[in-house]
C-alpha cells in the first residue's frame, strides 16, 4: 500500500476521520492498529518483524529499567550490559541476514524452499525501525530515557504507520512523549499536512518516476562518456524527487495526525562541502550515525590505543586518527546500512575518501583562500555549491551498479571517451520532447520552491493568510499530478527507491 496509491489515499482519509472523533487512549489505540493494518498490507512477515523488534525492544527496557531501580548507578549498568548488547547483535544480526538474503546467490540457494520468502524483499521499513528501535534501547542503556512501561505508546513509536515507507529515523525523546496526548481536530495543521502529502505526490508522480524511465535506459553498457554524465544529472534528480518526496508524504501525513516529525532534507543541493551535505541530506540517519557509532569509536579504547601509538611517529596525525577511524567504520556501516552488495560498500568509502581529504587539506585551503581571496567574491559560494553537486552525482552513481568495475569503467570513459555527441542518446531513452519539457518545469518549481523557502521561510504559512491563492493552487498541484503524473500498468506508481534499503 504505497503512498501514491488509491488504496492509501482510502485508508488515510478514514483512519483519519475516526481518529479525530476518539478520546485520548482511543486514538492512540486506532493510531497503533491502523500502522499495524498498513504493516500488514505489505505481507505477514512484514508485520510479524515490526511485532519482534518492537517486543524485544520494550523487554530489554522493561528489564533495564527494572535494574536500574534496584541496583542503581554502575551495578545497574553492568547488570544492563549484557541486556542492551544482546539485543543490538541479535537485531543487527537479523537485518543483516534480511539484506544478504536479497543477492542472487542466495535467491538461487533458497528458491523453492522453505525459507524462499526469505528472499522476497525486504519487510516493509525494517532499515528504519530497527534503527530506531536500537536507538531506544542505547538511550534507556545510557540514561538518556526513562523506560517505556507503556507497550502501545513504544509499539507506535516504531511502528508509526507513516515512517515504514523510508523513515524520517526518530527518536525516543523527539516523538514517544507525542503519542500520549490528546489531538483534537486543528483545520491548519490537517491542511499544512494534506499540502505536503501533495507536493510529495508531485515530486514523486510527476519528477522522479518519469525520470526513472531515462536512467533505466542509461544504465545500458552502451552509454559511456558523456552519456553516463547525463546519467548522474538524470539520477540526482531521480532519487532527490523520489525521496524527499516520499519524506514530505510521510511528515504531511505525520502532521495531519498531530504528530511532528524530524526534517530529513534540509536543501543539501545547497551545500558547499561533503560535511554541509551529508548534513543536510538524509539528515537523521546522518544523525543516528553520528550519534551511536561516529562518537563511540572515536571514544573506545583501541582506537585511543592505536591514536597513542601513531603520535608517537606522525604527531600531528595520530590526533586526528580517532576522527579518521571513526569516519571509516561511520561510511563503512552506512554502506552496509544502504546495501550489502560492494557497490555500496564503495560508495561508502568514496564518501569517507572524500571527507578526509578535505580534512587534510584544510590547512592549504586556508592558505589559499587568504591570497587569492575568492571566497570573498559574491559567484564564489555558487561555483562551491555546483562543484559539491557534480561531485555528489559522481559518487551517488555507484548505487546504480553492483558490479564496481562496471561503475569505474563509466566513470573513466568521462576522461576517455567523452563527447558532445554523446548526448544524441536522448531521445533514445523512452521520453518524448513533452516529456522532458515536463521534467525541466518541475525541476524549475522544485529549484524555486526551495530558494523561496531558504530566504523567506515557510510557503505554506504565507499561503494560509491568501485562501483563495492557496486553494487554486492546491487545485491546480492536484490537477498536475492527476493529469502529469507517470503511472505504470493499473495506474499504479512505482515504489519508492528507498523501499529496497
Amino acid at each position: 500500500m504505497g503512498f501514491t496509491t488509491v488504496k492509501f489515499a482510502l485508508f488515510f482519509l478514514a483512519l483519519l476521520i475516526v481518529y479525530y472523533r476518539l478520546p485520548g487512549k482511543g486514538q492512540r489505540a486506532v493510531l497503533l492498529a491502523g500502522s499495524w493494518c498498513f504493516a500488514l498490507a505489505d505481507g505477514w512477515r512484514s508485520l510479524l518483524m515490526l511485532l519482534t523488534t518492537t517486543v524485544t525492544a520494550w523487554a530489554a527496557g522493561y528489564v533495564m529499567g527494572e535494574n536500574q531501580s534496584c541496583l542503581g548507578g554502575k551495578k545497574a549498568r553492568a547488570a544492563n550490559r549484557p541486556w542492551m548488547a544482546g539485543w543490538t547483535i541479535l537485531n543487527l544480526t537479523v537485518l543483516v541476514l534480511w539484506k544478504l538474503c536479497q543477492s542472487e546467490t542466495a535467491s538461487r540457494a533458497l528458491a523453492g524452499g522453505d525459507m524462499a520468502f526469505l528472499t522476497r524483499g525486504l519487510p516493509l521499513g525494517i532499515s528504519f525501525y530497527t534503527l530506531q528501535a536500537m536507538s531506544y534501547v542505547l538511550d534507556v542503556y545510557q540514561g538518556k530515557v526513562e523506560p517505556e512501561k507503556n507497550f502501545l505508546k513504544l509499539a507506535l513509536f516504531t511502528g508509526f504507520f507513516p515512517q515504514l515507507v523510508q523513515g524520517p529515523i526518530s527518536r525516543y525523546g523527539q516523538l514517544g512523549n507525542q503519542f500520549g496526548e490528546r489531538r483534537d481536530y486543528e483545520k491548519k495543521q490537517v491542511s499544512f499536512g494534506m499540502q505536503r502529502m501533495l507536493w510529495g505526490s508531485f515530486k514523486k508522480l510527476v519528477i522522479a518516476d518519469r525520470m526513472a524511465v531515462a536512467v533505466t535506459a542509461l544504465k545500458d553498457p552502451q552509454y559511456t562518456g558523456g552519456a553516463f554524465f547525463l546519467l548522474t544529472l538524470f539520477y540526482a534528480v531521480q532519487i532527490y524527487a523520489d525521496f524527499t518526496g516520499g519524506i514530505d508524504m510521510a511528515l504531511g501525513a505525520a502532521q495531519a495526525f498531530g504528530v511532528t516529525l524530524p526534517e530529513n532534507f534540509i536543501h543539501p543541493f545547497f551545500s558547499k562541502n561533503i560535511a554541509e551535505y551529508w548534513r543536510r541530506w538524509h539528515a537523521t540517519l546522518g544523525g543516528w550515525m553520528k550519534e551511536y557509532v561516529f562518537y563511540p569509536v572515536s571514544v573506545s579504547a583501541p582506537v585511543r590505543r592505536l591514536s597513542k601509538a601513531a603520535r608517537k611517529k606522525w604527531p600531528g596525525f595520530g590526533k586526528r586518527l580517532p576522527v579518521y577511524g571513526a569516519t571509516l567504520v561511520t561510511w563503512l556501516a552506512t554502506g552496509l546500512w544502504h546495501g550489502v552488495t560492494p557497490n555500496f560498500v564503495v560508495w561508502g568509502m568514496l564518501n569517507c575518501l572524500v571527507i578526509v581529504i578535505s580534512q587534510e587539506l584544510t590547512p592549504l585551503y586556508r592558505k589559499f583562500h587568504s591570497r587569492f581571496r575568492w571566497k570573498e567574491k559574491g559567484w564564489y559560494g555558487g561555483f562551491e555549491m555546483v562543484r559539491m553537486f557534480l561531485l555528489m552525482n559522481l559518487i551517488r552513481a555507484c548505487d546504480l551498479f553492483p558490479n564496481v568495475g562496471e561503475y569505474f569503467r563509466r566513470l573513466g570513459s568521462l576522461f576517455t571517451g567523452f563527447s558532445l555527441s554523446d548526448f544524441a542518446c536522448l531521445d533514445q531513452l523512452g521520453l518524448t520532447a513533452l516529456d522532458y519539457g515536463i521534467l525541466l518545469a518541475g525541476v524549475a518549481v522544485m529549484a524555486a520552491v526551495s530558494l523561496v523557502q531558504v530566504k523567506q521561510g515557510s510557503i505554506r504559512e504565507k499561503l494560509w493568510r491568501r485562501p483563495v491563492l492557496r486553494l487554486a493552487l492546491g487545485f491546480g498541484l492536484f490537477l498536475t499530478v492527476l493529469l502529469m503524473g507517470w503511472y505504470g500498468v493499473g495506474y499504479e506508481a512505482g515504489d519508492f527507491i528507498y523501499n529496497q534499503f
